[in-house]
């Protein structure tokens, strides 16, 4: 059973504090938005996709990013918005990936109409480039067994959720969520490590997350 298997390297549970920092840069059409996306820090580009979702958190579904809130809002280019709104980001594995996607979009949008590029705001409605600042702090909770990790993920809150789900997989580079990645590697629970991997965490609410992941661990524990 999953109870009696113990993990050689314990899993412990962070969370997080974001500092939000302008970095003076902003765009007042479409081609002063790309041309700054495509050199933008990393973590302005994980900002900027990952912003409604951190302050939102209880929200479900997703709301939109801000490229494709600006464009659609302040431009009024629904065509463009679109696409931008309808991309998967559990498609990417790192920002890089990302940014790449986000600028082809942008980029094949303004070649079909150059006419956009610049059809500029108004002064007061330009697009602000800003990142955010991530400060790891460590919750305490060391487990090595699959109960014990259980009990202490009934126990974090959803900032904890969102670092080990969002934080890990794309703006750490690790291509998975930190669950999934322990419960695999340390207590070979393949299964219910596919199984959390493939919860959207787009379009769950941070507490219907961890909802979900108690749920089938449970399951696991108790047949």
């Amino acid at each position: 059973m999953g109870e009696t298997k113990k993990a050689q390297n314990p899993f412990l549970f962070y969370t997080k504090l974001d500092l939000v920092e302008t970095l003076g840069k902003k765009a007042k059409n479409l081609q002063e938005l790309l041309e700054f996306l495509r050199k933008a820090p990393a973590s302005s580009v994980y900002y900027h996709t990952h912003r409604y979702l951190r302050q939102h958190h209880f929200l479900s579904p997703e709301p939109p990013n801000d490229f494709a809130y600006w464009v659609r809002g302040m431009l009024g280019d629904r065509v463009l918005a679109e696409r931008l709104f309808s991309m998967d980001i559990l498609d990417f594995k790192n920002i890089e990936e990302l940014r790449t996607a986000l600028v082809e979009i942008i980029e094949t949008h303004l070649t079909a109409n150059p006419e956009y590029g610049n059809r500029s705001v108004p002064p007061g409605y330009e697009f602000h480039f800003a990142k955010s600042i991530t400060f790891v702090l460590p919750l305490g909770f060391e487990t090595r067994t699959l109960e014990e990790f259980l009990k202490a993920l009934q126990r974090i809150s959803t900032h904890s959720i969102y670092f080990h789900m969002f934080d890990s997989r794309l703006r750490l580079g690790r291509g998975e969520n930190d669950f999934s990645l322990w419960l695999k590697t340390e207590l070979e629970e393949y299964g219910l490590a596919t199984k959390i991997s493939n919860l959207d965490p787009y379009t769950n609410t941070m507490e219907g997350l961890k909802q979900k992941m108690c749920l089938l661990i449970g399951k696991e524990l108790h047949g």
